[in-house]
């Protein structure tokens, strides 16, 4: 088994979709990693090396990405801050309304659900 950033990856998948599996890691950058580093569309997680494993983190560290936790974490910094500064999309956020101007007369049943 293999864990890169807290997330597990299934050792039966293939590779370019086991990446898919991080927080912050897209089906086209996944797509990309794999290529940059020359793996097979087909290679499976189970048939990594450790070489391998070892040349996909560190490319990843090259590619100065924000993954996982350090990303949820960003993202939950810029929420707070949008509700400190008292802006609109803050307070929107707080009464769990929709941010962007969409219509809540009849709809935005599923914004309201949604509170932070």
């Amino acid at each position: 088994m293999i864990y890169i950033f807290d997330t597990e990856l299934l050792e039966n998948k293939l590779i370019h979709y086991s990446l898919q599996q991080i927080y912050g890691i897209n089906k086209k950058r996944s797509f990309f990693i794999c290529k940059k580093l020359g793996f097979s569309n087909n290679l499976k997680v189970k048939n990594l090396s450790k070489d391998q494993i070892t040349e996909l983190l560190k490319h990843i560290d090259i590619l100065n990405l924000t993954l996982a936790s350090d990303l949820k974490k960003l993202k939950f910094l810029s929420i707070k801050n949008l509700i400190s500064i008292k802006s609109y999309r803050g307070f929107r956020r707080n009464q769990g309304l929709p941010l962007r101007g969409q219509r809540t007369h009849t709809n935005a049943k599923t914004a309201r659900k949604k509170i932070l």
